[in-house]
């Protein structure tokens, strides 16, 4: 296990610093959500209303306080930015804090990258059903890479192998599961990112928490299709659940409990 380094830092700014850099973090994780379905690039152009094409200014972009502040609408024309940036920028923020207070010093950055990452996949397949194969793969090298590191920093070489195994059964387990229903159903019954994104998932959590991701979608999932049922929405065969969603979920509680164990 990665040792807590000693912090010089006084708690209360640490969090602050965490709170503030994940809402920056979920400031573009929010226009990520909002241009990539749409093809436009994520790194280049400022950002503007969506409504009127205005451009936002220095005092507009502060995440979080902004939207509160405008009350999620634009200054020039009142057009309506939208909730999905608040939920990004708070989410990220919480992403930061919690970290922060639940993670050994060394691996802080990790659950802050693995959480991020998540996020935007969660919300992703949340609004438009749909797991990108550039973020999975994203998500998949930064696992990769952090138990490379774990693996030097405590010398131990069955991490990075325990990594490897849980990419591959994360992914064949899934990939599996919906070869068979395509075979006994004649169609699809799964998204074609869910593999990939169980198996990048797997990646940063091992064998064990891949069952342990799965075991809590499959919660996550029942829990949603109760909601549907009781808001009398319908539900049947052909009714899209977004698994990525309830895997993204899930995992992050996982990786979090493991680096406190």
């Amino acid at each position: 296990m990665i040792e807590p380094a000693i912090s010089t830092m006084p708690a209360a700014v640490e969090l602050a610093a965490c709170a503030v850099l994940g809402a920056i973090v979920g400031s573009f994780l929010g226009a990520a959500l909002e241009r990539m379905p749409q093809g436009r690039s994520i790194v280049t152009g400022r950002s503007a209303c969506d409504s009127c094409g205005k451009a936002l200014t220095v005092v507009e972009l502060v995440p979080i306080l902004s939207w509160l502040m405008q009350r999620g609408k634009c200054r020039t024309c009142g057009g309506s930015i939208g909730g999905w940036q608040l939920v990004c920028e708070l989410g990220g923020a919480g992403i930061g804090v919690a970290s922060a207070l639940l993670m050994l010093d060394g691996l802080v950055l990790a659950a802050m990258l693995m959480g991020w990452q998540l996020l935007l996949l969660a919300l992703l397949d949340l609004r438009h059903l749909w797991l990108p194969r550039v973020l999975v793969g994203w998500l998949a090298a930064s696992g990769l890479l952090v138990a490379l590191a774990k693996a030097r920093v405590t010398d131990d070489a069955s991490i990075l192998g325990m990594s490897l195994g849980g990419g591959a059964l994360g992914f064949l387990t899934l990939w599996l599961i919906a070869r068979f229903y395509l075979k006994a159903r004649g169609r699809e019954g799964m998204g074609g990112g869910d593999p990939p994104l169980l198996g990048a998932i797997g990646l940063w959590v091992g064998p064990l928490g891949v069952v342990e991701t799965m075991l809590g979608a499959s919660i996550l999932g029942i829990a949603a299709a109760i909601v549907m049922l009781v808001s009398k929405r319908k539900i049947d065969a052909d009714t899209a659940l977004p698994l990525g969603t309830c895997l993204a979920a899930t995992a992050w509680p996982i990786f979090l409990a493991q680096g406190l164990g």
